[in-house]
């Protein structure tokens, strides 16, 4: 995958603006799409939308499929006349909460959306009709299939559970026994039925939010973490697929070594993968995976990239992760399979830390784009991270959501010399100040695409960082506020990132357009009609050559 010229910004959904405790995929959401078309930016990286857990990481979900239920916009849910403005009034933190409030919504949403679900059930699309579901449900299920039905039964025994660790549960759930689960699913029907609900509605609105921003010409990037959390639904139904024991506890444990970040590394703590079960099935979970984030993102960055070339693994039960070593991962073979399964994809591999050369054999074989990081260039040496040597196929950033904002970088973790070394090299003056002349040089640099945090446009200091690695809580609560996101900001994007070529062209609204014949809604619905007729068709096709495909390798394997 090659970008134009181009630039966007890095702004997760639990940051944007609204009132009810985190950012939504209804008119937040909206509204920042329209500001990313005002302000001339045509890419709009989020972070991971998977449910979060303990910890509050988009990047420790338990499920590497499921959307976050937090994300359901409320307002939209009492549009669709599924909740009164009374259900969660009382949820309303007021329009610019500065922060997201975890405990609180965990406390109080769920009430909410099971609100929404009993009045789901009560609706009858057809009268006479025995079921509550409209065709598109039936339309979602089909298409989640291989996810969906394992992801609710994680989530309603654990539930049952107290929200405990599935390797807590008593063993024949813990283990999958057929009968104990049958037994359970007789018993707990209703709430097998609202996870999938709260699934449900989380596809519908990404999926009106994903139209809205093409139709403004803003592609979103997405992103899935590498690994999978340890108590995790993949985890707990795909045992297979990691490296675990019979009784569904680790062997080992991922994590990265020592870095720029954490003198003792960073313990992770996921499971690794038994990527020998994944190459004899053809990579069938793999291929699943990314066919499901390209169905919903149009760029997708994938997570600590230089773990298909080498991974650090760590004995489990270890307590921290500088007892590891490095182990050897299925590299070109993995991507020649999704390559082959799915045609071109338009992948970004995060391919920071500590890089061999074989990783970077790896990256140029594979053809994506890596990433360079202005914050990481500056230690007295001509480093590949100062912009004179970004070559064209890489995406530019400031820095990452796992870094300091600019302002905060440049006063609190540099010393003088290194202070010295970035006034020096993008001559930064008082007039200009000091983060508009490093935003200068990402944009300015060869990077094809650029992307920068939007703390970072709005200049803001180290208080308003997103994640501090290693820092236990306290992270992934940021927000911005709806007056920050205003049309002189817009502006300034738009003059700043026109002055590099790479602004979108602004879009004039259209005058005088025909009145559309009267035929045209008609032909439009059955042109829809048979669109997604295609859409299933295709996949029904897809899922049944590639379980059988899997099924026939494994087969092979074993024999």
């Amino acid at each position: 995958m090659q970008f134009k010229r181009s630039s966007g910004i890095l702004m997760p959904i639990s940051s944007l603006p609204g009132g009810y405790g985190i950012g939504s995929l209804g008119a937040p959401a909206k509204r920042f799409v329209d500001f990313l078309a005002r302000a001339g930016q045509t890419v709009w990286q989020i972070l991971p939308v998977g449910p979060t857990s303990y910890g509050d990481s988009p990047y420790q979900s338990c499920s590497a499929f499921a959307g976050n239920p937090y994300f359901i916009d409320l307002d939209q849910l009492a549009a669709d006349g599924l909740l009164r403005r009374q259900d969660y009034a009382f949820m309303e933190w007021g329009e610019d909460a500065g922060k997201v409030d975890y405990p609180t919504l965990y406390q109080k949403r769920f009430t909410v959306l099971r609100t929404a679900y009993s009045r789901f059930l009560k609706r009858r699309p057809v009268p006479g009709c025995d079921t509550p579901y409209p065709d598109d449900w039936y339309r979602f299920s089909f298409l989640s299939d291989h996810w969906l039905p394992d992801y609710c039964l994680y989530m309603a025994i654990k539930e049952s559970q107290n929200m405990s660790d599935w390797q807590k549960w008593p063993r024949p759930l813990r283990l999958r026994d057929p009968a104990a689960l049958e037994e359970f699913k007789k018993t707990h029907e209703d709430e097998l039925g609202f996870w999938a609900f709260l699934q449900y509605e989380f596809d519908r609105q990404w999926r009106s939010l994903k139209a809205y921003a093409a139709s403004k010409g803003v592609r979103i990037m997405g992103d899935i973490p590498i690994y999978v959390a340890a108590d995790s639904a993949d985890a707990w139904a795909g045992l297979e697929l990691f490296e675990m024991d019979r009784e569904g506890h680790p062997k080992r444990v991922a994590g990265c070594p020592p870095d720029y970040f954490a003198e003792d590394g960073q313990l992770w703590g996921n499971p690794l993968y038994d990527w020998a079960y994944h190459k004899r099935t053809g990579y069938a979970w793999w291929i699943r995976r990314v066919r499901h984030a390209l169905s919903i993102y149009d760029i997708l960055r994938i997570d600590h990239f230089r773990g298909f070339d080498t991974y650090w693994a760590i004995p489990a039960g270890a307590e921290t992760a500088k007892g590891g070593r490095w182990e050897k991962g299925p590299g070109m073979d993995l991507f020649q399979a999704l390559h082959k399964a799915l045609g071109d994809l338009p992948i970004v591999a995060e391919d920071l830390g500590e890089i061999f050369d074989s990783v970077r054999e790896l990256l140029a074989d594979s053809g994506f784009p890596g990433m360079r990081v202005l914050q990481f260039g500056f230690d007295g040496q001509d480093s590949p991270y100062l912009p004179h040597n970004y070559p064209e196929n890489c995406v530019a950033y400031p820095g990452t959501h796992d870094n300091n904002t600019l302002l905060g970088w440049y006063k609190t973790e540099l010393s003088p010399e290194a202070q010295q070394q970035v006034v020096e090299y993008f001559s930064l003056n008082q007039k200009e100040g000091t983060v508009p002349g490093l935003l200068r040089g990402v944009l300015s640099s060869h990077a094809a695409l650029a992307v920068i945090p939007l703390a970072d446009w709005l200049e803001l200091d180290g208080k308003n960082r997103i994640n501090v690695p290693g820092k236990a809580a306290g992270n992934w609560q940021w927000r911005a506020t709806s007056s920050m996101l205003s049309p002189e900001l817009a502006r300034k994007i738009r003059s700043m990132t026109a002055r590099y070529f790479r602004a979108a062209p602004s879009v004039r609204p259209k005058t005088q357009e025909p009145a559309p014949k009267q035929e045209e809604p008609d032909q439009a619905a059955a042109a829809l009609k048979s669109n997604q007729d295609l859409i299933l068709k295709e996949s029904s096709a897809a899922q049944t050559t590639e379980k059988t495909g899997a099924r026939e390798a494994e087969k092979k394997a074993i024999q």
